[in-house]
């Protein structure tokens, strides 16, 4: 009984300590915005916006078909405080860089979500990053 007992109590101790971030606070107003974003994916394949991403000297390098305005957010599998955002301007150019000094090397979802020609696009991708 004592062995249950002790059991139960490392088990409350465990569940106590675990990180809280698997939970999405945000997750009634992402089901709210559903239909504007599979709209924004849907219209990339339509307008074929899809930007072409790179990986050279570590910097990530995003091809656009017109200059773009937007976000870039590089997602953490590991949590979201581990989660990365730049904000994305090409001007005149077709094209961002992204510099990956700062980041560690491993898997990343990445999105990207920008305006071109009054019109709202949304790619999300998974990559590799070398890092380091």
């Amino acid at each position: 009984m004592l062995l249950f007992m002790t059991f139960i109590v490392c088990m409350c101790l465990y569940m106590f300590n675990i990180p809280a971030d698997d939970y999405d606070h945000q997750y009634y107003e992402k089901g709210l915005n559903f239909d504007k974003d599979y709209a924004s994916e849907k219209l990339v394949v339509t307008d074929k916006a899809q930007p072409l991403i790179t990986e050279l000297n570590h910097q990530i390098t995003i091809e656009f078909k017109q200059p773009a305005f937007g976000t870039i957010k590089l997602i953490n599998p590991l949590g979201k405080s581990k989660d990365v955002v730049f904000a994305l301007n090409t001007g005149t150019d077709t094209r961002a860089v992204i510099p990956l000094k700062s980041l560690t090397r491993g898997r990343r979802a990445i999105r990207i979500e920008w305006s071109s020609d009054k019109k709202d696009y949304l790619f999300q991708k998974d990559i590799d990053i070398d890092g380091n």
